[in-house]
């Protein structure tokens, strides 16, 4: 037997398509399809603010949850003209800074007094998806990733996050600055910095792994050996 769809289910909206301040207003009623949505939505960026300062995955996850519990039992705190993202970001940025704090007590994102070295930071390219993927790319795209990662978990705390918000999230640089509660212009010459430290750091790792390019090893090397002598065997003359 075929349902026949009621006049609410043919109007029903794809709360997917519908801007955050719709699914707000449906999330203050307790809406959950409206939450789910808000989660998966603004999940990447809060994770990767959380983890640009804590450098760990299970925590930076955490922090995430912590994060949207928060905001959906406190909905009532957000404005309506503020933009939904900029209010779950700041409070992951606080939640995280709080958690590093209860361990380093006298670690902040206060402003450091720098001088912008001569000379632009030059963006890093970060690897981007593929339209068909295959095992080996997969792989290359997984080490290039890990090798990235481990560079941005090796900046200082205030290089790292401000290479993350604007670099990885793409924000702007006022954009970034807010959510830090520092000056464009110190933004502006941490990212300096942060770059510039990046390229050196995967230069050092890049280094290291010159010496085992193109491996020529293993069974590999064996068979090469095997046609090598097949074709020496062959190439001599046939006694009578």
């Amino acid at each position: 037997m075929v349902a026949i769809p009621t006049a609410a289910s043919r109007h029903k909206p794809d709360l997917a398509a519908l801007p955050d301040a719709d699914l707000v207003v449906r999330a203050r009623t307790s809406d959950e399809m409206a939450i789910r949505v808000l989660v998966q939505r603004h999940n990447r960026r809060l994770f990767r603010s959380a983890r640009a300062i804590v450098r760990d995955d299970a925590e930076a996850e955490d922090i995430v949850q912590a994060t949207y519990v928060h905001a959906f039992t406190h909905l009532d705190a957000f404005r309506d003209e503020a933009e939904l993202s900029t209010w779950l970001t700041r409070i992951a940025l606080n939640e995280a800074l709080g958690r590093v704090r209860r361990h380093r007590p006298n670690v902040g994102l206060e402003e450091i007094d720098m001088t912008v070295e001569s000379g632009r930071g030059e963006l890093l390219q970060f690897p981007t998806p593929f339209s068909v993927a295959d095992p080996e790319t997969e792989l290359s795209r997984g080490e290039a990733r890990r090798l990235l990662e481990r560079a941005v978990d090796g900046l200082p705390d205030e290089f790292r996050v401000i290479f993350v918000l604007r670099d990885v999230e793409g924000m702007s640089t006022e954009e970034a600055a807010s959510y830090l509660g520092i000056k464009p212009a110190t933004a502006k010459t941490r990212l300096h910095r942060a770059r510039k430290m990046m390229r050196v750091a995967i230069e050092k790792q890049l280094v290291g792994a010159f010496s085992s390019l193109f491996p020529f090893d293993g069974a590999r090397c064996v068979a090469m050996a095997d046609r090598v002598i097949g074709q020496l065997r062959a190439a001599q003359p046939t006694r009578a």
